[in-house]
């Protein structure tokens, strides 16, 4: 599958975090940061991508249970190309969607954009 129709294919699959935090985030409503969804970035499709900022939004979900180690070595690639990556299990994102988008901004911030 190409990498357009693949981003395609999961924008049109969100979780339900997915499509909380697209809400919060989308049409420059966080502090006026333009984010996309489903961006490629290397091998790696990431969540969000703020990419004036260098800043990624990665949430994790059930489906991320027992994967750290692919977590982390997905994180320390992304960040070889120059993101910060910020990582939220699912759970956060609907139980504490303010906390998630201050952190989220804090973040974007200190990026000095």
């Amino acid at each position: 599958m190409d990498t357009i129709a693949n981003a395609r294919r999961l924008r049109q699959d969100q979780t339900l975090a997915e499509k909380a935090l697209w809400g919060l985030v989308r049409n420059r409503r966080l502090g006026g940061f333009k984010f996309k969804r489903q961006v490629p970035v290397g091998r790696y499709f990431a969540d969000f991508a703020c990419e004036a900022a260098k800043v990624i939004v990665e949430l994790d979900g059930a489906s991320h249970d027992g994967r750290e180690d692919y977590d982390a070595r997905r994180t320390e690639v992304l960040g070889l190309f120059g993101y910060v990556v910020l990582r939220f299990p699912n759970e956060r994102v609907l139980g504490d969607p303010g906390g998630v988008t201050e952190e989220i901004l804090a973040a974007l911030r200190s990026a000095g954009v």
